[in-house]
């Protein structure tokens, strides 16, 4: 059965309102980087990040292990794979949790490239 992701309007009366809705950001040609991302990885995988993004939309604020602050308006919500480690850099934004970029590490450290990106999105939004 598809996951029913539910936003503060739309919640039944037995499920707890979310704190945040989600959104994935979207660029000028339409797509959605962090959705076509996920489209591509194994569906254990892609359960594992829904549920832990959920997580996020029904318990912001939140804290480690789920969520770290990287910088001024960018977080990234960690999930450990059986395979590896994803991340998903987000911003908040008026009750939005908006999806930056959405990547598998392969060292220690997040990669410059990963930041760049995500900064970048949301400089754009900010511009928006």
């Amino acid at each position: 059965m598809p996951q029913k992701w539910y936003t503060r309007k739309s919640a039944p009366p037995s499920v707890p309102a979310a704190t945040l809705d989600v959104k994935f950001y979207r660029n000028d040609s339409g797509s959605e980087p962090v959705r076509d991302w996920l489209k591509t990885l194994p569906k254990a995988n892609k359960k594992a990040i829904g549920e832990d993004i959920k997580t996020v939309q029904f318990g912001w604020p939140i804290g480690m292990p789920v969520v770290k602050k990287i910088e001024s308006g960018i977080w990234e919500v960690r999930t450990n794979l059986p395979d590896g480690i994803a991340r998903v850099l987000f911003t908040t934004d008026t009750g939005m949790m908006i999806l930056l970029h959405g990547f598998i590490k392969k060292s220690q450290k997040t990669s410059q490239d990963d930041l760049v990106i995500a900064r970048k999105r949301l400089s754009i939004l900010k511009r928006g």
